[in-house]
């Protein structure tokens, strides 16, 4: 692995200390294996009051950095010196822009003027970040005068920092710019608008397309960052070939994204740690299902989706289909085996379902008692024992046990089928919903295959499964994630990380990275070919791979477990972040020679 070259790197991100998506991940996860080659590395982000507080420990400001804050402050930008609190704690400054957006006029027309990016009809989500881009320029521009450093590389993510690689390529500070695409603008925005973005991607114009669909600004910034970069970077193949066709670069390096395994578990927790957390999720679906039938829960398995709530994009609209696909032939083939899929997926919602809340509060009850007799029945067994008479029923159960027994099942008994999310939704015609309805997911007793959605972040006190995200997917036996746009892929990866088997796509960079690397049957990862193929193909063969894994016998099952831990591991930081040095040292030599 080459050495880094750079004196001082700076990593600047609209989501350092502000968790948005998948790059609050990428930067995290990495950042210990920055600081490994860095002896000066700072991150740059947003100061946002609310999410600083939990992310960044304020500190005195370094004397290096006291005239460069105290030079902004006059221009009405405020900045933070301290640490985020992840791994490593490494250096931050968050910057604040609010008073500064008074000067959004001027930037949005030195943009147009310099840069040709049409921003006059943009909004808020535009202005915003843009103004701190252009702020964050002005920090890095004082701080190369004041230090004098001519050996700096920043590396700038997605076209949110556009314009602070803009101020400083055009302000000729001297400084090695990265500019990392994640996924362009356009190519999201066509695809999420039911486009078959890869059949047209030859032939778009991208900038009468970007007009068109009301995203000229973000697009236009994206691609005058890529175009000005001394590196221009993307994460995968696929986004790779849409952002040449679409930003008019190839990029220059691909750089997969990573994980951090000093934090994941290792192989000998992986199937202890699974028991646990099953019983856990089971525990759950008691009071969920049991009032209205019941089923076999130790032949069950329970698959899952998570992600942001993009209906094509994650391709929640397939795995609802397959799902479907699957709940007919298991129901056709009278099989034994039931599926619980689980939908984690934020949404807007109203309230926790009242009846669930009820039927919990129930069963808690239940627990309790019985917890609570267990201990005079025991106390009750050994006497007889002791006393060389056989426990017998009438010995270990009295009336009054019994008769609360009997009004327990009353009171948990419930007419009708479970409900089909965790909580009342804000949107009457929720997409996720139609779409079980339309695949005659309705969680009757006859079907197999029963689906739940959970519309908010899992947490360790939700009042409903009670694990945390990484607890709750370690206590399922599939991830479904067919995509079909999906620049990278963490859900996948972290998924088979913890030693849950992962189905992803062609389409997604991470799945194109597994593909060209699976050997072995049992490899724990499985691939959707969906790259000119229909969406009814993919689907197809998408339920035939959940079918197959469904039946399954428990030791394939444990055989994909294993695979699937040992492939996630290829894509530790340790073994990738050499990658981004190489690109870093790649953008300084353009620097140091003049090559464009």
């Amino acid at each position: 692995m080459q050495q880094a070259r750079a004196a001082c790197f700076f990593e600047v991100s609209w989501e350092v200390c502000n968790k948005v998506g998948g790059i609050y991940t990428v930067l995290a996860s990495k950042a210990a294996q920055l600081q490994r080659q860095y002896a000066t590395l700072f991150f740059i982000g947003p100061y946002i009051a609310r999410h600083a507080a939990a992310e960044f420990q304020h500190l005195p400001t370094p004397e290096k950095l006291q005239p460069v804050f105290e030079a902004l402050r006059s221009e009405g930008i405020e900045c933070y010196y301290g640490t985020w609190q992840i791994k490593g704690k490494p250096a931050a400054v968050l910057i604040d822009w609010v008073k500064f957006l008074q000067n959004k006029d001027g930037i949005k027309a030195y943009l147009w003027e310099r840069f040709r990016i049409d921003s006059l009809a943009a909004g808020s989500d535009f202005d915003a970040p843009v103004v701190w881009g252009w702020a964050v320029g002005k920090f890095l521009e004082k701080v190369m005068q004041a230090w004098q450093c001519t050996d700096a590389v920043a590396q700038f993510h997605e076209w949110l920092s556009g314009a602070a690689l803009l101020y400083v390529k055009d302000k000729r500070v001297p400084l090695a710019a990265v500019f990392t695409t994640h996924a362009t603008v356009l190519g999201r925005t066509l695809a999420g608008a039911d486009r078959p973005l890869y059949e047209e991607l030859a032939h778009l114009h991208a900038d009468e397309e970007a007009q068109a669909s009301g995203v000229q600004a973000k697009h236009g910034l994206e691609k005058a960052s890529a175009q000005a970069a001394d590196v221009f970077t993307t994460v995968s193949e696929i986004t790779a070939l849409e952002a040449e066709h679409l930003l008019g670069r190839k990029p220059d390096a691909l750089l997969p994204n990573g994980l951090d395994f000093e934090r994941f578990p290792d192989l000998e927790q992986i199937p202890a740690k699974h028991q646990v957390y099953r019983e856990r999720i089971k525990e759950f679906l008691y009071p969920y299902f049991f009032p209205y039938y019941s089923f076999d829960l130790d032949k069950t398995l329970f698959f899952y989706t998570s992600g942001r709530y993009e209906f094509r994009n994650k391709g929640i609209d397939s795995t609802i289909a397959a799902l479907g696909r699957l709940n007919e032939r298991l129901k056709q083939e009278k099989s034994d085996r039931t599926v619980v899929a689980f939908f984690f997926i934020p949404a807007d919602i109203h309230v926790l379902n009242l009846g669930l809340v009820e039927s919990k509060s129930l069963f808690e009850d239940l627990q309790d008692e019985i917890g609570h007799y267990l201990g005079t029945m025991g106390q009750r067994m050994i006497q007889a024992v002791a006393q060389g008479t056989p426990p017998d029923e009438a010995a270990l159960f009295d009336e009054e046990f019994l008769f609360k027994m009997k009004r327990f099942i009353l009171s948990f008994r419930k007419e009708g089928t479970p409900p089909l999310a965790t909580h009342e939704l804000a949107n009457a015609d929720d997409a996720i919903l139609r779409g079980f309805a339309q695949a005659q997911l309705q969680n009757r007793a006859e079907d197999r295959v029963k689906v739940i959605l959970y519309p908010i972040y899992l947490s360790s006190s939700d009042g409903l499964i009670d694990l945390g995200y990484y607890e709750t997917i370690w206590g399922c036996h599939l991830g479904i994630f067919p995509s079909y746009y999906e620049p990278w892929g963490y859900t996948p990866l972290e998924s088979a990380a913890y030693g849950v088997p992962a189905v992803t796509t062609d389409l997604a960079g991470f799945g194109i990275y597994a593909q060209q690397r699976l050997k072995k049957r049992d490899s724990g990862i499985f691939i959707v070919n969906r790259r000119g193929k229909s969406d009814d193909t993919a689907v197809g063969q998408l339920a035939a791979q959940l079918y197959d894994y469904a039946m399954l016998p428990k030791s394939r099952r444990v055989q994909n477990k294993i695979a699937a831990e040992h492939f996630a591991r290829r894509l530790d930081w340790k073994e990738l972040i050499g990658q981004y040095i190489e690109a870093h040292n790649m953008a300084l030599e353009r620097v140091r020679h003049g090559a464009p």
